[in-house]
């Protein structure tokens, strides 16, 4: 028996050492690969945003070691808007620039206290503290006056929208729909709000409120699963644009309604891809999105006036993040799985594109990273699933430990973005597979509802598929591949664990569900009922029991190493503490790290480097070798 439990508080010294490791290369051959503390320390430049003028541009990063606000200044330089110990959650600048609205919580709690940030001066101060309860999706008038944001405060389980005087601070309900609702858009005057409300993640509406008088104008009556999100108001408030599925084949695409009749048009009706997001310039002249093409973010604009269209194919990563200038300016942000995220500005109509900010590699050499193949296999049932296939550089046709990774959500998607621990564990002899099993968005609605509810399991029996596949190809051997990840992600690797236990090696579980039931007892209010319509109702104890790991932990051989936060709102950390009582138990390896000031996720980077390191040993340790340990249930 091993059990290694570790509680987590104190920061480490960043270690700078390089060490001599063979990646790939040639018989006799060396490269020098820089620790994964150093992997760690590679920068990145996200979330975009740019003045009504064109002329600031701000970007959160994490150089700080969690992450912050900052302004590009005219001379090129990175300067420093925010100084919160523990990040920020958030940030919306007005449309001048001249104030930052940013979302700033303890801890990893994710109850953010609103604060209005002065860029002239620096000053911050409250707007609005949290007191328990959780604000977000922050949206400024035109005027700059007030600043409308969804928040829980009345019973801790509706998001009603708000608004805020930036002066007085007087707070008032715009919208008391109940339900999860986000503010999505003022109109040029002032005068209406346009309302997303979910249903669930597959069924969303918009509405669009009169501020004055607080009428509320469903705009997409539908039935069924199709989803409304995304919308802005043009100048004239004759048209909505948004993304929708309510098409023939289900796909995620860009559209326009008219407001008085309700008639819809798509902009990119042709595209056999999904739309996953989208901008447009407040007068209505330049509209931009992106096309998920089989994981790749592809970015395409269009003049809505002459009707032109082009796009940045060239740009293979992915691009998200889009924002408008009113002159047509749009800022992004672009990674590629060889590349960090970084902050570009883009004219549309002169063509110009330049690169913003240029994220630190903290000393290593960006031509030694990888970049993955797509690939598709089949599963069970016949369904074709993508996957994304990393092999180290010069990779000699034999047998390699490999890692199997889960992506969270579940409706979400591994895309071929910058992952730094992928890196490092490639140029150590590691290959990654990184497959978008049933219930993954990016596929359109029908294959994000495979793994829904009772048909759980499925995406269990694909994540098996995934490794008989490498196997089979001569990738890997059983015994020498790890499954891991984080959130649902974590479930995955639980699950993997319990119902294929002579395929894994090693299982790494981060913030994950080891018990449907208990999860979504203690998830927070407000998110159960949208856990509830993906996994199930709390109603149907049995089943939610049996497809929880912790009730078959016994098959669990595996070592495992459980990663979470204390103050998860989430996944409530006891999800890792009691599959690693069942495992103790009865003799099994598992390893724990609980981190005192996290949340959903390990933000800081001194948590990081701590959580990495363990990683990094822990794969070394039960997986080069290959050896199962003794295990007696």
């Amino acid at each position: 028996m091993s059990t290694r439990v570790c509680l987590v508080s104190i920061p480490v010294m960043v270690l700078t050492s390089v060490l001599p490791l063979v990646a790939g290369t040639a018989p006799g051959d060396s490269v020098f690969v820089p620790d994964i503390e150093t992997f760690m320390q590679i920068g990145a430049a996200a979330n975009p945003a740019i003045s009504a003028d064109g002329s600031r541009v701000f970007f959160d990063a994490f150089m700080s070691g969690v992450d912050q606000v900052y302004e590009i200044l005219p001379s090129g330089w990175p300067y420093q808007l925010t100084v919160f110990p523990d990040g920020i959650d958030f940030y919306t600048p007005s449309y001048s620039g001249d104030r930052v609205v940013v979302g700033a919580s303890v801890g990893g709690s994710e109850q953010s206290d609103l604060y209005l940030l002065d860029t002239g001066t620096g000053a911050i101060v409250t707007l609005k503290a949290a007191d328990g309860v959780r604000h977000g999706s922050p949206v400024w008038s035109p005027d700059e006056k007030y600043v409308y944001f969804r928040s829980n405060q009345e019973n801790g389980t509706d998001f009603f929208v708000y608004r805020i005087s930036v002066e007085t601070r007087m707070v008032e309900k715009v919208s008391g729909i109940q339900g999860w609702n986000n503010p999505t858009d003022i109109s040029a005057d002032g005068s209406n709000l346009l309302m997303t409300y979910y249903s669930s993640n597959v069924d969303t509406d918009l509405y669009l409120i009169d501020i004055a008088n607080k009428s509320e104008r469903l705009l997409t009556k539908h039935s069924g699963d199709y989803v409304f999100y995304n919308g802005r108001l043009d100048p004239a408030l004759e048209y909505v644009y948004f993304l929708t599925n309510k098409n023939r084949d289900g796909m995620v695409r860009v559209a326009r309604m008219k407001i008085a009749d309700g008639a819809i048009e798509f902009l990119n009706g042709e595209s056999p891809w999904e739309t996953e997001e989208m901008a447009m310039t407040r007068d209505a002249r330049y509209i931009a999105w992106v096309e998920n093409v089989e994981g790749y973010g592809l970015l395409h604009a269009m003049d809505l006036r002459t009707g032109r269209r082009w796009s940045l194919d060239h740009m293979k990563g992915v691009v998200q993040d889009l924002n408008f200038s009113r002159d047509g300016k749009l800022v992004f942000a672009f990674a590629s799985a060889s590349r960090t995220s970084d902050v570009w500005k883009y004219d549309v109509a002169g063509g110009e594109l330049v690169q913003v900010t240029h994220s630190t590699y903290a000393g290593t050499d960006r031509t030694m990273f990888v970049e993955p193949e797509l690939v598709k296999y089949r599963s069970f049932d016949d369904l074709e699933v993508p996957a994304f296939l990393y092999v180290p550089a010069g990779w000699d046709g034999r047998p390699i430990p490999f890692i199997i990774h889960a992506h969270g959500g579940p409706e979400s998607q591994f895309r071929p973005s910058f992952v730094r621990h992928f890196q490092y564990l490639i140029l150590n002899g590691y290959g990654i597979f990184a497959p978008n099993i049933r219930g993954s968005s990016g596929y359109g609605i029908a294959y994000m509802k495979k793994d829904d509810y009772k048909k759980r399991k499925d995406s269990i029996k694909d994540i098996y598929e995934a490794a008989k596949w490498l196997v089979d190809n001569g990738y890997a051997e059983y015994g020498r591949i790890a499954i891991k990840g984080g959130s649902y992600g974590g479930y995955v690797a639980l699950a993997a664990l319990v119902d294929y236990p002579e395929v894994f090696g090693a299982g790494i579980c981060s913030v994950g569900i080891s018990n449907f039931v208990s999860f979504l007892q203690n998830t927070a209010d407000y998110r159960r009922a949208l856990r509830e319509a993906e996994y199930g109702p709390l109603t149907d104890v049995e089943f939610l029991t049996d497809i929880s790991p912790l009730t078959h932990a016994e098959q669990i051989r595996a070592p495992l190493l459980l990663v979470h936060g204390e103050n998860d709102p989430r996944v409530p950390v006891d999800e890792a503490r009691q599959i690693a009582r069942a495992i103790k138990v009865r003799g099994g390896t598992v390893e724990t790290l609980i981190f005192p000031d996290e949340g959903h996720g390990i933000g800081k980077l001194s948590n990081r480097l701590i959580f990495y390191r363990k990683m990094v040993e822990f794969l070394d340790e039960y997986l080069k070798n290959g050896n199962l340990p003794a295990y007696a249930p």
